[in-house]
Parts: structure tokens; sequence; C-alpha cells
């Protein structure tokens, strides 16, 4: 059997949960990624034009978690593929190395004990990533890269297929952008600007404001962003002074 005949096999099994929305797309992809590859959990993620980082799905919501901590630190292995356009493997002492801070929150919150990150073709929504994520670092070299990054081209060709052949609003962009994952990171954009006005700050100082106060925590930069909205934190409790 071909890896696309399994990955097709895999995606066919996910649809016959029950129907799913467009913008669940890549929720299912990853989880055909699991099942076809062999690993613990994946998470797929675009870099728009803005060079903000968007999580468009996970095969569980801890691979979501593990996502949203690497956000939160502003580093580690998926944004090296994206900057690069290469494959980064990354045992626990490599986190530990190369992004300790990530390690930190990864190894307190998270099963997971090694990272893959293989960077996806470009398309319509930037450059993607996908994250394999493995909670025993000794399995990572039994991982066939070849039908990892197939596998990949996969992704992309499904993604693709499903903005070509649905309409959306060009300055919107497809459904597979807009997910839960995805909102919730909107959501930061929205708090980094209103600390930004308050502070008298830019955008860029702000959500930098926004994951010293997650990552003083062990938090996600998102449960800060979520804190602010709903106004049980005040941004000036962000200011600068408050995290030397």
């Amino acid at each position: 059997m071909t890896i696309a005949t399994r990955f097709a096999a895999a995606l066919d099994a996910e649809a016959t949960r029950g129907p799913g929305s467009a913008e669940l797309l890549p929720v299912r992809l990853s989880r055909a990624c699991v099942t076809t590859l062999g690993v613990d959990a994946a998470g797929l993620s675009v870099v728009d034009a803005s060079g903000l980082r968007i999580p468009i799905g996970a095969s569980t919501t801890v691979a979501a978690c593990a996502e949203r901590l690497q956000f939160t630190v502003g580093a580690g292995p998926c944004w090296e593929a994206q900057e690069t356009r290469q494959p980064v493997f990354a045992l626990l002492a490599d986190l530990r190395r190369r992004w300790m801070p990530f390690a930190d929150l990864l190894t307190a919150q998270t099963p997971f004990r090694a990272v893959v990150a293989l960077p996806l073709r470009e398309d319509l929504a930037g450059a993607g990533a996908l994250d394999l994520y493995f909670t025993d670092e000794a399995a990572v070299p039994s991982l066939d890269v070849f039908a990892a990054m197939a596998v990949g081209e996969l992704v992309t060709a499904a993604l693709s297929d499903a903005a070509v052949w649905s309409d959306w609003p060009a300055e919107r962009g497809p459904d597979w952008l807009h997910g839960p994952e995805a909102r919730r990171r909107a959501a930061v954009v929205r708090a980094a600007g209103r600390a930004a006005m308050a502070l008298e700050t830019d955008p860029a100082t702000a959500l930098d404001l926004l994951r010293a106060e997650a990552y003083a925590g062990g938090r996600a930069v998102e449960d800060v962003a979520e804190d602010i909205e709903q106004g049980r934190l005040d941004v000036h409790e962000l200011a600068p002074d408050r995290h030397r």
C-alpha cells in the first residue's frame, strides 16, 4: 500500500466519524498524519503575510497545547522549520539546549519528549509546518522521513484543493484558516493591540509583555489574552517593571 493510499484511507476513516465543518479540515488531516506515520500527535500551522503564526489544527488537545506553549515563548522547532524551510529533529536534550523555556513548559504540561518539525510547501496561506510529537524520544529514529515529507505534501494538496473548490473572501482566506485554535490566536492579537494602546507602546512589545506574563505563570499566552478580554486582567499590570 502506497503512502498516498494509506493517508487517504486514514483521512476517509476520520470522515466516517461524522460530518465535519470545513474549518476543521486541518484537525482531520492532523489525525490522518498520526495514523499514517505512527506518531503520538501532530499539529499544523502557517505563518501569514504579517509574520503571525496561526495554528490551524491538531490531532489532540494536548498537541494544540504544545503549539500554544511554543508560541508563548516565541521560539522552538516549528518556528525554525518555518524560517529555514528545513526539517528539524529535536530530542529532549536538543529542546533543553536550544529552547529551554519551551522545553520547561512542554515537559511540565504535556507528555511529549521529542518533536520533529517539517516545513510544508508554501501555498495559499503562507509558510506552513507539520509538527510531529513523540512521548518517547527513542521512537524518533524509527520515523520514516520520506513518508513524513510525502504526507506533508499530501496535507498541502488537501488544503489547497479545499480552498480552490470553495468560495471565500480574499481578505478572509479559506474556512480552514478560522478554526478554534486560529480564533484563540486572533484573540492574542486583539489583546496585544489593546495593551499597546493602553501602555503607549507598539504591538510587538505588547505581545512580548503578554508572553512574559504567560511564561511567569506557566501558562499559554492565549490564556492571558482571554483574561484581558474578559476583564480579569488589567493591561496596566503588564508594565515592564513588573517582570524584572
